[in-house]
């Protein structure tokens, strides 16, 4: 069975949005400058809301993009009880990064399922670009997201 999970860019990064790129540049919480990785959620909400904690701008259009993961792709499931104690931390963020370069360089899975640190009960999907599976993941066509001007407001000012 496919599972759909959902990646929200800016316009300006909708043709590279599945390259990896962006995470290659800058690094992530479970990735090392240097390693291209393609972070998507398991739900549009819970994408919204990794966005929402990552971007300082806070803009309001964005573009919601959906990807077909086929069910025959093995993924790496990493579970909180698998975690050191700290992950939601800043603190552990070394200890995670080592767990996503593992995984990379290990190259099994192209698909590692984490929990988000956002709300640990949802899960994130990191996709890792060099896989060979991961030619077979199917990226839909982009969506404008127009984000309720209310909730960016409110967040602009509790800021």
């Amino acid at each position: 069975m496919k599972l759909t999970v959902w990646r929200i860019v800016t316009h300006r990064f909708a043709a590279s949005a599945f390259s990896g790129e962006g995470a290659r540049l800058f690094g992530g919480r479970w990735n090392r400058k240097g390693e291209p990785v393609v972070y998507t959620a398991q739900s549009r909400s819970l994408a919204f809301l990794e966005m929402l904690v990552q971007d300082e701008a806070l803009r309001a259009n964005y573009l919601l993009i959906p990807a077909e993961i086929p069910g025959d792709i093995p993924r790496l499931e990493i579970d909180a009880e698998q975690l050191p104690e700290n992950w939601r931390t800043l603190e552990s963020r070394r200890n995670l990064e080592e767990i996503g370069s593992r995984w990379l360089r290990d190259a099994r899975y192209c698909v590692m399922d984490v929990p988000s640190v956002v709300i640990p009960a949802e899960r994130n999907l990191l996709l890792n670009p060099a896989h060979p599976d991961f030619r077979r993941i199917r990226i839909g066509q982009p969506e404008n997201l127009k984000s309720d001007l209310r909730l960016l407001r409110n967040l602009s000012a509790a800021k």
